[in-house]
């Protein structure tokens, strides 16, 4: 399990003494999927998350830092935005392999042909279908305007 995966790399690195971005960064990670596990479980859900859920926190966390890092650029404030995109490609190395936009693309396409959406009535059932199918590989805001232009909007 991914979950598994993260706490066995941040006793790994603690032990190994590993700089002390690496060491945070999967901490925060860490409490991240804790509190949406916590949540989970208080829900009647003892099983806790699905490996789907804690890639979701992860991209949410990727998101946030992307979001940090700009805002930082843009106030002159480099080494905050450097100390945010580190923190990115650590999360990052947890995350399936990102799709660039020509597998988007096809991707798109081929949800299309299979649900056989017609126009833009039939765009959240291929977006729920991209969600399923391709969970933490895909960015979904950028899919999102091509399932549209796509679908004829």
């Amino acid at each position: 399990m991914l979950a598994e995966k993260i706490r066995a790399e941040l006793t790994k690195a603690m032990k190994a003494r590993d700089d002390k971005l690496r060491i945070a960064t999967l901490r925060l990670m860490n409490a991240a999927i804790k509190d949406r596990d916590i949540e989970a479980r208080a829900k009647d859900r003892p099983d806790g998350l699905s490996d789907e859920e804690v890639l979701a926190v992860l991209v949410k966390m990727v998101k946030q830092r992307e979001d940090s890092a700009k805002t930082y650029a843009e106030n002159n404030r480099p080494e905050l935005a450097e100390q945010e995109q580190g923190e990115m490609a650590i999360i990052r190395e947890f995350l399936p392999k990102q799709m660039d936009e020509g597998e988007i693309a096809q991707a798109i396409d081929k949800a299309i042909k299979e649900l056989g959406a017609a126009g833009l009535k039939d765009m959240g059932r291929t977006m729920a279908a991209l969600k399923q199918e391709y969970a933490g590989a895909m960015d979904f805001s950028k899919a999102s305007k091509m399932v549209k232009a796509s679908l004829g909007g």
